[in-house]
């Protein structure tokens, strides 16, 4: 099974287009040690032919056209493309808008939670892709599902289970002590496994907590991508950017007592890559103390490009 990360940024990328912030202003002017990032999305084959891919960013078009494995292959038909499915974590911009690049009358399936599912069934620009030839199908919790498109089975299962978030920012109520209308399903992770060899990985991008089940879901894990969003809670905050923490918006910091560092530390997980890191995050500099901090806990800051094999 090979994975490619195809975008390691949250939402907006990095830089972001009207951002900036000292991390932005870096890698615009591009400064050693600052490396542009796509909004966050996985490629993963296990043949290297038929492809999946883990949410579909606003960058995709992007994305594929840096990868030639993903595009129109020259000893197809006049139309032809080895992406097979699409599966998406959550309805937040940065992980469905990308499906709008795949309009073309292109077969292939999208799987999701029946929530998500359902933001694309209520929202009529995604009928762009005529559900007579995009098949979408629901992934029920802890049952692993074949993974198939295009009338093909790309060999890859997937387990979807829900993680503590929050639903997406252009679905909220106002009710805060609802935790703003968030249900089951509004963030979920997956469990990604190839059929044939039984290698698998998790892929975990927007998450507020590692709770007892989730730990134990993760415990002794092979790979790990995970929410790398925030290195502090209040760094939007504390840079001018934005009046949210982190858990406003659903997402677990990297650092501090119930960090994503602190929380992995007893897991025993053999690789853990960070994925969606916000442009505000200082692990994004090569050379911060943050990163160092960071790489010294045996973790690794994804960046756009990076394959792993399995």
């Amino acid at each position: 099974m090979l994975i490619r990360i195809l975008g390691a940024a949250a939402g907006g990328g990095f830089p972001q287009w009207n951002c900036n912030g000292r991390n932005s202003a870096a890698a615009r002017a591009g400064k050693p040690g600052f490396r542009p990032r796509t909004q966050c999305s996985l490629a993963v084959t296990a043949n290297e032919r038929d492809w999946v891919l883990f949410n579909a960013s606003p960058d995709l078009r992007q994305q594929i056209n840096e990868t030639p494995a993903l595009g129109a292959q020259a000893d197809g038909p006049l139309r032809n493309s080895p992406i097979k499915a699409v599966v998406v974590t959550g309805a937040d911009v940065d992980f469905i808008a990308g499906l709008l690049n795949l309009r073309e009358l292109q077969p292939f399936s999208i799987y999701g939670s029946a929530r998500v599912l359902e933001t694309l069934a209520a929202n009529s620009i995604f009928n762009v892709l005529d559900p007579s030839v995009v098949a979408r199908r629901t992934l029920a919790f802890g049952q692993p599902a074949s993974i198939e498109g295009a009338g093909c089975d790309t060999g890859l299962v997937v387990e979807a289970f829900p993680v503590p978030g929050k639903v997406a920012l252009y679905l909220e109520s106002t009710r805060a002590d609802d935790n703003y209308g968030s249900r089951e399903g509004d963030a979920i992770g997956l469990k990604v496994t190839d059929a044939a060899s039984g290698q698998h990985f998790f892929f975990v991008p927007g998450c507020a907590v590692v709770d007892a089940e989730l730990a134990d879901r993760l415990k002794g894990a092979p790979l790990v991508f995970f929410d790398g969003t925030l290195y502090t809670d209040d760094e939007m905050i504390r840079q001018g950017l934005m009046q949210k923490t982190g858990q406003r918006m659903g997402h677990i910091s990297i650092s501090g007592p119930e960090g994503s560092i602190a929380s992995f530390a007893p897991l025993g997980v053999k690789r853990k890559i960070y994925v969606h890191i916000n442009n505000s995050n200082p692990v994004l500099d090569d050379n911060s103390p943050e990163r160092q901090a960071t790489e010294a806990a045996g973790w690794e800051v994804g960046v756009d490009g990076m394959e792993i094999r399995l």
